[in-house]
This record gives C-alpha cells, structure tokens and sequence, in this order.
C-alpha cells in the first residue's frame, strides 16, 4: 500500500475536515500549462526523481497525494505548482539531491487545513465544483481560508474514475 501524507482529523464540519498536518518535506516544480494538464506535466519529472535520476541516483518511495497547487482558487490559470510528498520522517538533507532544475525540495510546517473529499474524474469543473462547496462551509463556519488551495489525488491514472479518491485541501488561520 502507498504511504500516504500524515495527518490527524481535528472535527467535522458537515462533510469537511478540519485536519492537523504533521511537517513534510515535499518535490515540487512549477508547470506552466492548462489546469487538467499541469498534473500530467509536472508528473513527469518528479517520478524521475523518486526514480533515482538525483545525484545519487537513490530511488524514493512513492506516496500520496500528488499535490497541484491552484493560485488564488482559479483554474483559468496558466501556471501551477505540482507536488509530491516524500516519505514521513524524511528531511531535505535525508534526501537525494535532484539533477533535474525544475524539481525543487521544500519544507512544508506543520498547518491545520479543511479538506473535502470526492470521487470523479480529474477535472477543472469538478475542481471548481467543490472549491464553491469548501468556501462555502467555511464561510458558514467562520472558517478563515489562508493561502491557495491545493487539488489532491490519491489514486494511479489507471484506477476507474468513480473510485478515484480526491480532494480539494486548503490551509486556514488557527
């Protein structure tokens, strides 16, 4: 089974969680493309990376999500940050060095974030759908939404879109 980013579920908020999420080291680049293809795109030279094309040529467990950030909530954008979260305990200095120049290593502070989940394809609409649907209860909740939101995906391309888990996570004040 795919380790997956540590967290703990702090209380609901109708069909929302309000997670606490443990410090990450994560690979990141930056895409510059549509929203559905910033995935595909950055995709590609991170699992190289994890695949052992780094200085020490060191391969790197896969987990999950796979992370796109989404600039001020708007999927019209045309440039993202995609992210993968490397294995819990790991440290910018445990890790290999990247040999790529788009692959960045940076360390993501612990944070507390609202998240809903849903199944579906991977796309803008959907995206958008449960973007509107997470402003919403956090507004009916005074919930302070910080920073962008980050479009999660848990499951392989190959996995049927209707069992596909993903989520729309986004960090808030405590």
């Amino acid at each position: 089974m795919t380790e997956q980013q540590v967290y703990r579920v702090e209380r609901t908020v109708g069909d929302l969680e309000v997670r606490h999420y443990e410090p990450c080291v994560v690979a990141e680049v930056s895409i510059d493309g549509s929203f559905e293809s910033a995935g595909s795109k950055g995709f590609r030279p991170l699992i190289g990376f994890i695949s052992g094309r780094n200085e020490s040529e060191t391969k790197v467990a896969m987990t999950a999500p796979v992370i796109q950030d989404v600039p001020n909530g708007r999927t019209d954008e045309n440039s993202y940050t995609v992210s993968f979260v490397m294995p819990a305990g790991a440290t910018r200095e445990s890790l290999p060095i990247p040999t790529d120049a788009k692959v960045v290593l940076r360390t993501v502070s612990e944070h507390n974030a609202v998240a809903v989940r849903f199944s579906g394809r991977w796309s803008r609409s959907a995206f958008d759908k449960q973007i509107e649907r997470l402003r919403q209860v956090a507004a009916d909740n005074g919930i302070t939404l910080v920073g962008d939101p980050r479009f999660a995906r848990y499951d392989p391309p190959w996995t049927p879109w209707f069992s596909r888990r993903n989520e729309v996570i986004w960090t808030i004040a405590d």
